[in-house]
């Protein structure tokens, strides 16, 4: 592995990073439903889901996952059903009295870190990049073992997703502090977070 292989491993990476996917709709849901302080949470959750499948990755366990083709189906249908749970709770707050000024508070980080780790760990294309992508750049019989190669592309992956989920979170929260002048606007707004998780599972059990 040498510098070469690694910018161009970047360069690919950023690229799928910059593609809104189900980590876009669901770092923008948190943003625009809960603000700031969420939203960098559930980047920071994301991120940390992301750095334990590079630990899988670099102890063999993604190359046992590829052994056992059904098992990504399931992993599928389990983060599918986790984010319409997610969902279904936001959306039924509006059904309570204030239920849109009480969506809008942030939180526990606590709860919003384990959410949003668990939705990283549960995403099949999180799977498929340590599956597919990354063994493209992967040189063997080098003198640098292919689980440090792997542990090397993976936190380089960590680390694009933690600068542009980052600025996405920030950007969605700006945008949420802005529709959220009167409670009707409070409850569209949650309403539409609601809607954006149920658009991440819809694209997490479409996944192949």
């Amino acid at each position: 592995m040498n510098v070469t292989t690694l910018l161009l491993f970047l360069g690919v990476d950023l690229l799928l990073i910059l593609t809104p996917g189900p980590d876009w709709l669901y770092v923008a849901a948190r943003g625009l439903g809960q603000g700031r302080r969420a939203g960098l949470t559930a980047v920071a959750g994301i991120c940390s889901g992301y750095a334990v499948h590079t630990l899988l990755a670099a102890v063999g366990l993604a190359a046992a996952l590829r052994a056992v083709p059904g098992a990504l189906p399931l992993v599928r249908y389990a983060g599918a059903a986790y984010l319409v749970v997610l969902a279904v709770r936001t959306l039924l707050t509006l059904r309570r009295p204030g239920g849109a000024v009480a969506a809008l508070e942030p939180e526990p980080g606590r709860a919003v870190l384990r959410q949003s780790m668990l939705t990283a760990l549960l995403n099949p294309k999180g799977l498929l990049l340590y599956l597919s992508l990354m063994p493209q750049f992967i040189v063997p019989g080098g003198s640098v073992p292919m689980g440090v190669q792997l542990a090397v592309l993976g936190m380089l992956h960590v680390l694009g997703c933690a600068l542009i989920y980052g600025l996405l979170a920030l950007a969605a929260a700006r945008a949420g502090q802005a529709l959220t002048g009167t409670p009707k606007a409070a409850r569209r707004l949650t309403a539409v977070s609601g809607g954006l998780l149920l658009a991440v599972a819809a694209m997490t059990l479409s996944a192949r």
